[in-house]
């Protein structure tokens, strides 16, 4: 026994001296072990403010429908914490789950990138970036050298840029990981370097996301969250200031994950496609750019399968669902803004966790969630005539 005493100790001492000789960024995801939907409350937030709210109305028949048990299996299984469908900007259905409600903040995770690629858009219209096919390097002094002089904005919308990013969620000493939970995020991604030819093969990878945070903040002298109040949360009308976490070193938020807020106020994201940047006769974005946004960037090829890019857009992922094309928003766990063009409609899913099985590159329980919210609004429509 006094053995086995010493043995632990031993054990627990080496353990000790190897955490402290880790890097910082190691550590903090080794004491959080894996990210959550709660996690701004271990990061510094900078706030997207919420100036003049306009909330959504309630249909005549708003919770008038109800879920059919296999619609609730998934929804439950997959610990959703949210799901909200909205038509004709008025709330048909929601439902929250795990003590969440209509004001609970969650992480958006890669939701965020679509976010982003709206702030892209309303730079353009601003004047402040030209078009997408400007380099980065005009924005990023580190961009203007070879081999990285070659990147256009354009290519890191389509994730095509071809850097040295390697995506992974699952190592703790992985750049994602560093980029999570570790400090100067942007310097990151100013180190970075064009290893193969941009603008050919479809790659996802988050990196490209901040370098495209970088170029707003350079390109409008603001920080992405007051950019984002200005030129989205406060003309959307958002009900809730929402937070948008940073690195460790307090400097810049991570783009490419981290905007915390609610189901609700994530539907206006999907808003801004729905009404091709149009927002109560202002025009936020040109429709040209909203056009192309969920447009996909066929003249890539996927990196893996090496099959014609059908399913990716500007940061924004595309369904191909019987015959229509479903553009939404995305993250890690199942976070979900989906428009539904065809029937006027909004669709939020937040949750804890998503599918691990792909059906040409959607997670599977992102169909169950659209299928849900056709089948509902088929339904009033029907009760409608």
């Amino acid at each position: 026994m006094r053995k086995f005493v010493i043995g632990c100790c031993v054990l627990v001492g080496i353990l000790g001296i190897t955490y402290a000789f880790l890097p910082y960024y190691a550590q903090n995801a080794l004491v959080n072990l894996f990210p959550g939907i709660d996690d701004y409350h271990i990061f510094d937030n900078r706030t997207v403010r919420a100036a003049r709210p306009n909330p959504w109305g309630f249909s005549q028949d708003y919770m008038q429908f109800t879920l059919l048990p296999h619609e609730r299996d998934s929804l439950e299984h997959y610990e959703s914490v949210a799901y909200l469908i909205i038509q004709d900007d008025s709330i048909v259905y929601e439902e929250y789950w795990d003590e969440y409600n209509e004001q609970s903040l969650s992480n958006s995770f890669s939701a965020a990138k679509s976010i982003v690629s709206l702030l892209i858009g309303a730079a353009i219209m601003d004047g402040y970036i030209d078009n997408v096919n400007q380099y980065v390097g005009d924005f990023i002094p580190e961009y203007k050298e070879k081999p990285n002089d070659q990147l256009k904005i354009k290519d890191l919308l389509t994730m095509s840029s071809g850097l040295n990013w390697q995506e992974s969620y699952t190592s703790p000493f992985s750049i994602t990981t560093q980029a999570y939970y570790g400090k100067h995020v942007n310097q990151l991604v100013r180190d970075l370097k064009v290893v193969e030819k941009p603008g050919v093969a479809f790659n996802y990878k988050s990196g490209n996301t901040q370098l495209l945070a970088l170029i707003l903040k350079n390109a409008v002298g603001k920080s992405l969250s007051d950019y984002a109040s200005e030129k989205l949360w406060v003309p959307l009308g958002a009900e809730n200031d929402a937070l948008w976490s940073m690195d460790q070193s307090k400097g810049d938020e991570k783009a490419y994950c981290c905007f915390n807020s609610n189901a609700r106020d994530f539907a206006r994201i999907g808003k801004v496609v729905l009404h091709k940047g149009n927002i109560n006769g202002q025009q936020l974005i040109t429709e040209k750019y909203m056009t192309e946004s969920i447009t996909p960037a066929s003249y890539l090829v996927d990196h893996e399968d090496k099959e014609e890019v059908d399913f990716y857009g500007y940061q924004w992922w595309l369904l191909n669902l019987e015959g229509e094309q479903i553009p939404y928003a995305r993250g890690i766990y199942g976070q979900y803004i989906i428009v539904l063009k065809n029937e006027n409609a909004i669709v939020v899913r937040l949750g804890h966790k998503r599918s691990k099985v792909k059906i040409h590159h959607h997670p599977s329980d992102l169909y169950a969630y659209v299928l849900t919210a056709k089948r509902i609004l088929h339904e009033r429509n029907h009760l409608k005539k």
